[in-house]
């Protein structure tokens, strides 16, 4: 079987993390190398993260995450913050890092940032928050896929109050919503979902080729 796909059987939702055990520096910092370079809409990646190891933070967070385990257990949180709106600087700013990258002259991406600014402004302000939101999940997919590479057990988690992981860290004077949470770290020998077997859909059931 390919090796990717013998890790992507390896990982699961992990329940219970180990707390005594962290991620090396240079394992962190491939993980956020991956998600720096997930695909994103136009790659205009309308979204911040948040890398969250201090320990106050986290006990603060941990009520507003159900109670759940994780958020303090694990070595490290990242939190995936998307833009609530946003205006033509995001494209602006964007075509000034392409323009830099690649050696290209503004008036000659003029025609791209027209084309971008008329599909994105037309959006209503919900829209808008909907779409950025999409793309923080083409990162998560991404960094999930790689920890498993590595071998680093993550658990991606919904399941917070939004409106209180916001005001905790700040983000609403930031233009920015707390998303999805991706907990990553070691899993516990005591987790007893590791052992069970995983439940997927079928190759059948769940494609169609036409």
């Amino acid at each position: 079987m390919n090796k990717t796909i013998d890790k992507l059987n390896w990982r699961y939702a992990t329940k219970k993390f180990d707390s005594s055990k962290k991620i090396s520096n240079e394992d962190l910092n491939t993980l956020l190398e991956a998600t720096r370079l997930s695909a994103s809409s136009y790659g205009l990646q309308p979204y911040h993260v948040l890398v969250i190891e201090n320990n106050e933070i986290r006990e603060k967070l941990r009520p507003a995450s159900w109670g759940q385990s994780q958020i303090t257990d694990a070595s490290h949180l990242i939190i995936f913050t998307n833009k609530t709106t946003f205006e033509e600087d995001l494209v602006d700013d964007y075509l000034k890092i392409v323009g830099n990258t690649r050696g290209i002259a503004e008036k000659d991406l003029k025609g791209y940032s027209d084309f971008m600014k008329s599909k994105l402004m037309q959006l209503s302000d919900a829209e808008k928050e909907v779409w950025t939101a999409n793309q923080v999940y083409l990162a998560l997919g991404n960094v999930m896929t790689i920890a498993a590479e590595l071998e680093i057990d993550t658990c991606p988690m919904e399941g917070f109050e939004t409106e209180k992981y916001n005001d905790i860290l700040g983000l609403n004077d930031k233009n920015l919503n707390a998303s999805v949470v991706l907990a990553v770290g070691y899993r516990s020998q005591e987790d007893e979902t590791q052992h069970y077997p995983k439940v997927r859909k079928s190759t059948k059931e769940l494609f169609t080729h036409i």
